[in-house]
């Protein structure tokens, strides 16, 4: 049986439930307000570049993200590490790296750790009771969301200076929180499935490409392919449920789907289907995160990103070749900084003043160079607040309304709010949806039966 469904939100949830959709032989509409889709993942164009809204990588593990990828026809736009390796900088000190070697898992990073400068030795050696204690959690076990990481790192051993140099370091660009507001749920499921369960599964990736080509051009060539009717810049107004379904209202007119999945940002989302429906959205909150992008006439990094400690830069990336430079136009960096509630309020040209002194700190080639061009870009609700006590306010695809599912970041992944939380909300939305037809077939069978 073929389901018309329609999909409201063109974000990475809403092409994965989409493309899984229209596979399985669903009549599949994609509406998505904007002129591209992508969501929070999107790229702009400013004298002749092409900048990202942040830096958006993934990691081996993201395995629903990677095979993402391969379905769109984009896996050679994406540089993916052969083998973790993180600079982690601090200014007038020596590099040290978080890297693997060929060891197996947990045993891949001991010697990176036991070399890690920025901490002191007895730091490094207690490390120890930390990586133990976080192989021996049960990732799925409810009462982790209870207590804070940094509140557990702590009972650990950790130190405060430990945890802000080395546990944040991952905790704040994966959870977009700091250690001591991150649910230990999320922060568990950050460690243990990007650093510790497997050798490779930290290894780092990041697009070539703009986001634009990554996350809209290419996936709207491969939801063509699959029949999928996208109506871009196309915002739904309301939601009615009726007898036979569900009716979709655009200011084009009105639509009527059989099942509909909703996949937009918490407050879109709470906004459309209302919070007798989602629950209290409100309750996760929000983290917001803001990225500086510099354009100098030389190179400054030798790099093709590092991290920084006791430094406002948090990371740091080339991103000269997706902005479209050429070679010897000079270099493009683009700073990212998560948990950024200290600079969503800041006025442009304070932030761009303050890391361009930060950055020549980190880069001492920076100081010679010329400033050609730069910009801010912010997303205010960039992702759900990760913090203890957040799974009880994340829906799952299911809905209690007949025939409407959900997707976003912000549903019961069991993973903080990245793109692999969104496309593995889109396919559990479309599974949901399948599971839905195939009941709805069984209740045919038994009426008829009945009669």
């Amino acid at each position: 049986m073929s389901l018309r469904v329609g999909v409201i939100g063109g974000g990475l949830a809403g092409i994965r439930a989409s493309l899984d959709l229209a596979a399985k032989g669903h009549s599949v509409t994609l509406f998505e307000r904007k002129n591209k889709l992508g969501g929070l993942t999107w790229s702009f164009e400013r004298n002749g570049r092409s900048f990202d809204n942040g830096q958006h990588v993934f990691l081996r593990c993201c395995t629903t993200y990677i095979e993402f990828l391969r379905d769109i026809s984009a896996s050679g736009t994406v540089t993916l590490q052969k083998r973790l390796d993180v600079p982690v900088l601090s200014p007038g000190k020596k590099a040290a790296h978080i890297r693997r070697n060929a060891l197996p898992a947990p045993a891949h990073l001991g010697l990176s750790l036991l070399t890690f400068s920025h901490v002191s030795i007895l730091d490094r050696l207690r490390l120890g009771p930390a990586v133990i204690g976080l192989m021996r959690l049960t990732l799925d076990d409810p009462k982790l969301d209870e207590i804070s990481f940094g509140e557990w790192l702590k009972k650990h051993g950790q130190s405060k200076r430990a945890i802000e140099r080395l546990f944040d370091l991952i905790t704040i660009a994966t959870v977009n929180v700091c250690a001591d507001e991150a649910s230990l749920a999320l922060a568990a499921r950050v460690f243990r499935t990007g650093l510790l369960d497997a050798n490779d599964g930290g290894d780092l990736g990041w697009s070539k490409v703009p986001l634009t080509v990554l996350h809209h051009e290419r996936p709207l060539a491969a939801l063509k392919r699959q029949g999928v009717s996208v109506k871009l810049g196309m915002t739904v107004t309301s939601l009615s449920q009726n007898e036979k379904g569900w009716t979709v209202s655009t200011k084009e007119g009105i639509e009527e789907f059989d099942a509909l999945v909703v996949a937009l940002s918490p407050h879109g989302t709470k906004d459309l289907v209302g919070d007798d429906v989602v629950g209290d959205l409100d309750a996760l909150g929000v983290s917001p995160i803001v990225n500086v992008h510099l354009i100098f006439d030389r190179r400054v990094m030798d790099l093709p990103f590092a991290a920084g400690v006791d430094s406002p830069v948090q990371f740091v990336f080339d991103h000269t070749g997706a902005s479209g430079m050429n070679d010897g136009e000079g270099q493009a960096l683009s700073i990212s900084l998560s948990a950024a509630d200290d600079y969503i309020g800041q006025r442009p040209e304070v932030l761009i003043a303050t890391f361009c002194q930060e950055i020549a700190k980190l880069f001492p080639k920076a100081k010679e160079a010329q400033l050609l061009d730069a910009v801010v870009s912010r997303e205010h609700r960039a992702t759900f607040r990760g913090a203890p006590g957040q799974g009880a306010f994340r829906p799952d695809a299911a809905t209690k309304k007949r025939g409407l599912f959900l997707a976003g970041t912000f549903c019961n992944t069991g993973w903080p709010a990245t793109m692999e939380s969104a496309l593995r909300s889109g396919r559990s939305a479309a599974s949901a949806v399948c599971a839905f037809e195939g009941a709805e077939q069984l209740v045919g069978v038994k009426e008829t039966v009945a009669s």
